[in-house]
């Protein structure tokens, strides 16, 4: 792209983990021009002083509110939960949107209610969010106006599953053992998220209630034919970033390892950031990149995939910059090329 015909982009709600990753690779995506960045508490404060990493970057800094949303081609709402339905009406109707938080990923407003624990007041705008799983959903990401960003534990989940699902190799139950690092309780400490709490710690949370269930389920039930007992686990990993999940299945017959990583690798031959590794991959080879990272187990009918992200990058803001490439008809990995780091 031409300077004059770069991508005039908004971020509402710039100071979290989120938000921060955003500017982190969009200030340095070649088609972007970064216009306003909102926050409530920071608003004025230059962003290099509240993102320390971004020191020196950019002359930018938080506002309240943009002044105006003319001549803005797509905003990324990095807000809590429940904040971006008080967003997305007021917004223009030609004004390309891409939401990281839940408020729009499912397609039944009382499962909403019921895992969020609050009222949906613009149920209404729901129905033209299309969800943003860019490796299942590509074509439809394409022709998007706006977009339901996945949760985290639903793309590490979904990545690892869609292959099987999509070719009807699943029997019975399914097993994730999935575990996350702090920083998805995002950037306000809570007391099991304070450092000196979670360095030495380990513990489940949620059992059999976290939000992003229905949402596997139902992106599994556009993949294809998903009639599998779910039972979904998550832990409270002490580390600051990553996803790792374990997820046991059992296949209608025995499969080897070589077809199965053949049928992975043909589901996902499109799929850039989608990496097959021999063994387990770890959450250090993805962390502040937007790979995930597969692996596989196999005894008989019995399988285990290990799928590793970034919560932050491919779990969060890197899938929705991908997501906004492909909305403007780039290549998914353009700003995207995030090498990770050894050690």
């Amino acid at each position: 792209m031409e300077q004059q015909n770069k991508i005039r982009v908004g971020i509402f709600g710039g100071s979290g983990y989120g938000g921060s990753e955003l500017l982190r690779i969009l200030l340095f995506h070649p088609d972007v021009e970064l216009v306003f960045v909102t926050a409530n508490e920071q608003a004025g404060k230059s962003i290099g002083e509240v993102h320390r990493n971004l020191n020196g970057l950019t002359q930018l800094a938080f506002v309240k509110s943009p002044e105006e949303l003319d001549g803005i081609d797509c905003v990324f709402l990095a807000l809590p939960h429940g904040q971006a339905m008080e967003v997305i009406p007021r917004l223009p109707g030609d004004l390309k949107a891409i939401d990281l938080s839940g408020d729009f990923r499912l397609r039944d407003q009382s499962v909403f209610e019921k895992h969020y624990k609050q009222p949906h007041t613009a149920w209404s705008a729901q129905a033209e969010f299309v969800y943003g799983l860019t490796e299942t959903n590509r074509e439809a990401i394409r022709q998007a106006r706006l977009i339901a960003n996945p949760g985290c534990f639903a793309t590490a989940t979904v990545l690892g599953l869609a292959p099987l699902v999509a070719n009807g190799l699943i029997s019975g139950r399914v097993v994730v053992d999935a575990k996350t690092g702090s920083s998805g309780s995002g950037a306000k400490a809570a007391a099991n998220t304070h450092h000196p709490q979670r360095m030495n710690s380990f513990y489940a949370y949620k059992p059999f209630t976290h939000q992003h269930v229905p949402e596997i389920e139902q992106e599994l039930e556009h993949v294809g034919d998903w009639t599998s007992e779910l039972v979904f686990m998550t832990h409270s990993l002490p580390v600051a970033r990553g996803i790792f999940a374990s997820i046991y299945a059992e296949a209608k017959s025995e499969i080897s390892e070589a077809d199965l990583r053949k049928l992975f690798a043909d589901y996902y031959r499109e799929s850039f950031f989608v990496r097959l590794v021999d063994g387990s991959p770890d959450i250090n080879w993805v962390k502040t990149t937007n790979f995930c990272d597969i692996g596989f187990a196999v005894r008989g009918r019995q399988i285990v995939i290990f799928s590793a992200i970034d919560n932050l990058v491919k779990g969060a803001a890197g899938q929705a910059v991908q997501n906004m490439n492909l909305m403007f008809d780039l290549d998914e990995k353009t700003g995207l090329l995030l090498p990770g780091t050894n050690p």
